[in-house]
């Protein structure tokens, strides 16, 4: 038995015992490895016990079609997509760029660019054409993998010299190769030598304080034996039937929807709507017998205004992440299924760092303890241990294997993650009990829906408009999002503070930025609280929100996405804007 199985096999078997699994819980911490090929190939696909259970369901509400691949044939397609890869010329430490939906694809592609030693960078198919110039050029991508939707966007980028692959492609593209070639190639791989538990793997897209997204880069190790965390915090169990609501292209989406579920054994489930129907979701969770669930708050308050308890369900754990939930919604959740929703925290740059493990008690309105593995110190400004401060993880021998290699720089080099802390950037507060509650960020990055918010890159944008002088972006609230993006907005010398002007901005922005950080409000002012050295104080237009004070000298003219019908009918649907 490898470390990596002995782990697994330690946390399954301590599972509701909390106290047991972090005194004993060591991360493995092998030399050599791939976990597409030692874990997936070697013992899920390779297994007598579970070649043939079902490894991926995905449901298609709009045209009810449903398909189940078992480990075994996820495995051979996985290989036969590497042949193909490795036929384009792709070789180990190159970079590709995954621009796919819940598509089958999207799991081959992943399982052969690990075989490869490829570096994936999942991107939402959401980017716009200026986003994925950045992911391109930044990100040195020698191939991507889209789907063919999003071959348009790539009329406006030039002559990018890429390997270009289209899946589920109805009809032959100029320049761009079928996916589904790959079912002419072996469907055995053989790999070009051993792969290094250090080699990268991942690089993610991330917003921060800048006005670019920080690249986030995890190794074999990091995500793969790091997502056994995750596996313990939701719950998972061999056999489980997991559904976790995420779009691709999220470090959530690769948490739960593959490495998680599958250190596990259980199977992912996808549910594709065309439009978000929480009626329709909760039949289908209950028809499919569906047994661990992960949602964030978002929908799972859009599921209490459904009558739950008419939803027969097998759910054995349900969770929520991404932010935290009202008790309401826990209460009403309890009241219907008798289950309780059991909230987990962690960062794109880390898998899951603190959660309540099941059969813990929980606290409502608590992210949980620290989860097995990870040392968390709370820390203040100045690295001194304090009951509220940030979030801290303790390196050297401690170093999590969760946690990301650090920030990639042009150059290729990487930082952020060394010395003797790993600051997070969130604030909590630690109770007598160990148990974290999220009180906000350290900078002014804020939570909308499941997506993280730079409020820089916002203002960048909004500044390029010709009427725009200053900007600032802060949280505004909302009962579904729990909070949306709005901008306070100084106009240039003589342009009318009108209905016009606001309408102008939101059709710029939409041409922009993805929906899900569209800014939904504006509000035009006449001037912006600045500090002494003359930068703007977001936390005061903050606390202005907060407080709804429409008397208060700073309050301008406020105008909404929904007052212009013309912007609402042209916003997509479904899931991703959540």
């Amino acid at each position: 038995m490898t470390t990596f199985q002995q782990a697994r096999a330690f946390l399954l078997q301590h599972r509701t015992d909390y106290d047991k699994a972090v005194a004993g819980f060591r991360w493995p911490d092998p030399v050599d490895f791939n976990w597409a090929l030692d874990w997936f190939d070697a013992e899920l696909a390779g297994n007598a016990d579970s070649k043939g259970r079902t490894a991926l369901w995905i449901v298609d509400a709009g045209s009810n079609r449903e398909t189940k691949l078992s480990f075994e044939t996820l495995s051979r397609r996985s290989n036969q997509v590497a042949n193909f890869l490795r036929a384009q010329g792709l070789k180990r430490g190159d970079h590709l760029l995954l621009l796919l939906g819940n598509v089958v694809p999207l799991w081959e592609t992943m399982l052969a660019a690990m075989k490869l030693g490829v570096v994936v960078i999942p991107a939402t198919t959401l980017l716009t054409t200026d986003e994925l110039r950045d992911r391109l050029d930044r990100g040195h991508a020698k191939i991507v993998v889209a789907s063919q939707d999003q071959i348009a966007k790539f009329a406006g980028l030039g002559g990018k010299d890429i390997i270009r692959v289209v899946a589920g492609a109805s009809k032959a593209h100029d320049g761009w190769l079928p996916f589904e070639q790959a079912a002419d190639f072996p469907d055995k791989f053989v790999a070009d030598g051993p792969t290094k538990a250090d080699d990268p793997m991942l690089l993610y897209f991330t917003s921060g304080t800048t006005a670019k997204p920080k690249l986030v880069r995890h190794s074999q190790r990091s995500y793969p034996i790091g997502g056994l965390s995750t596996m313990y915090w939701l719950g998972l169990q061999p056999g489980d039937i997991h559904l976790n609501i995420s779009s691709p292209g999220w470090a959530k989406h690769a948490w739960s929807c593959l490495f998680a579920p599958w250190n596990a054994g259980a199977t992912v489930f996808v549910v594709n709507q065309p439009r978000f129907d929480a009626k329709g979701l909760l039949a289908t969770i209950g028809r499919c017998g569906v047994t661990t669930l992960c949602a964030p708050p978002t929908v799972w308050r859009l599921f209490i205004q459904e009558k739950l308890a008419t939803f027969k369900v097998a759910l054995r754990e349900v969770c929520g992440a991404g932010e935290p939930l009202n008790p309401e919604v826990i209460d009403q959740v309890r009241a219907a299924w008798g289950l309780t929703i059991r909230d987990g925290y962690g960062q794109t740059e880390t898998t899951a760092l603190a959660g309540n493990s099941p059969g813990q008690k929980v606290k409502i309105g608590s992210m949980g303890r620290p989860l097995p593995g990870y040392q968390v110190r709370i820390t203040d400004a100045d690295g001194n241990l304090a009951q509220e401060g940030e979030v801290s993880l303790v390196l050297g021998a401690d170093r999590p294997a969760g946690l990301m290699q650090g920030y990639q720089a042009d150059d290729g080099s990487v930082s952020g993650a060394d010395g003797d802390l790993y600051r997070s950037g969130d604030v909590v507060f630690a109770d007598d009990d160990g148990y974290l509650t999220f009180v906000g960020r350290s900078d002014d990055v804020f939570k909308s829906s499941d997506y993280r918010i730079s409020p820089f890159e916002l203002e960048s944008i909004l500044l390029e408009h010709d009427a725009v002088a200053e900007a600032a972006v802060v949280p505004s609230h909302d009962p579904i999002r729990l909070a949306i993006p709005k901008a306070y907005v100084l106009l240039v010398a003589g342009t009318e503070r009108s209905a016009a002007t606001a309408l102008s901005i939101f059709e710029y922005l939409h041409l922009r930025l993805a929906p899900f950080k569209r800014i939904r409000r504006i509000e035009l002012v006449t001037e912006l609280p600045k500090t002494i050295s003359g930068k703007i104080r977001r936390v005061q237009l903050r606390r202005l929100e907060q407080a709804n004070d429409r008397d208060d000298a700073l309050r301008g003219i406020e105008f909404r996405e929904e007052d212009f019908p013309a912007l609402q009918a042209a916003r997509p649907s479904g899931l991703p804007e959540t």
